[in-house]
């Protein structure tokens, strides 16, 4: 947290913020972009909405008031980023955020950013048919190991809430998984 409170101070200091604002990028757009793309799937969707993300985080920076960790709130920014632009493509296509994800789906196949098997693949299907606040639990839990304390942070749910969400994604996976 230490670390933390000093590359804050630095971000919010005009002599030291550009300097302060690579260090960020390279201590976490690697994650940022993980947790990006397993909402958006797409690549090059992944780059604009982290590209976004860290545009909005250095706008917003002098706004952070500390009530909740450096990453945890970056982590939320992203999320919304994320979410609209699921949103905004689906709006601009006139299709539903569903139909919008399986396109995405279908089309991952030939990403050749996606490297994953036939399992992984199943995997990916198996979460698009959850509801989109069961997705990001599930990716917050599975994939990004993150605790209920920082998921409530980040969704502004209760950790009750979260864990019951978590249980049901993953029965509706496990169920998915066992029948295709």
């Amino acid at each position: 947290m230490d670390s933390d409170l000093d590359l804050l101070h630095r971000l919010k200091s005009d002599t030291t913020k550009e300097q302060a604002f690579r260090e960020l990028l390279n201590l976490y757009k690697e994650r940022l972009y993980w947790h990006i793309r397993k909402i958006v799937i797409s690549h090059d969707d992944t780059d604009d909405v982290l590209q976004n993300t860290f545009i909005k985080v250095y706008n917003n920076i002098h706004k952070f008031k500390g009530e909740s960790k450096l990453f945890s709130w970056m982590y939320r920014i992203a999320t919304n980023e994320s979410i609209t632009h699921l949103n905004k493509n689906a709006k601009r296509l006139n299709i539903t955020n569903e139909e919008l994800q399986q396109q995405s789906l279908n089309n991952l196949q030939s990403d050749v950013y996606f490297d994953g098997d036939e399992i992984q693949l199943k995997l990916q299907k198996a979460i698009a048919i959850l509801p989109q606040k069961q997705q990001l639990v599930f990716n917050m839990k599975y994939f990004d190991n993150l605790k209920y304390t920082a998921m409530s942070e980040i969704l502004d749910t209760s950790e009750g809430a979260l864990k019951a969400s978590y249980h049901i994604a993953v029965k509706k996976i496990e169920a998915y998984l066992t029948t295709n």
